[in-house]
């Protein structure tokens, strides 16, 4: 099974211009999606054998991610819900 990358745009195409927006003008936003950006580029790299790393690091850095997509995802959805009222 190939790996693949988290990358936002991807998991929520739907989302796409908000994203962009709220990297944009939120800078709290911009800052946890640089963050999620390189803990996925470096799971990602760990995956794929680039890099070495204890099991329990790797576990912990998909715990990182996943905590900064829902936080993110969070930010989008009051965003676009803000948009549409």
């Amino acid at each position: 099974m190939p790996l693949e990358k988290h990358d936002l745009a991807h998991d929520f195409p739907e989302s796409k211009d908000a994203i962009h927006t709220l990297k944009t003008t939120d800078n709290h936003f911009a800052k946890l999606f640089e963050s999620y950006q390189d803990i996925d580029h470096e799971v990602y790299r760990i995956e794929q054998g680039v890099e070495t790393t204890s099991d329990e690091y790797l576990e912990e850095q998909k715990k990182k991610r996943i905590s900064l997509k829902d936080q993110l995802y969070n930010m989008i959805r009051d965003y676009e819900a803000s948009m549409a009222s």
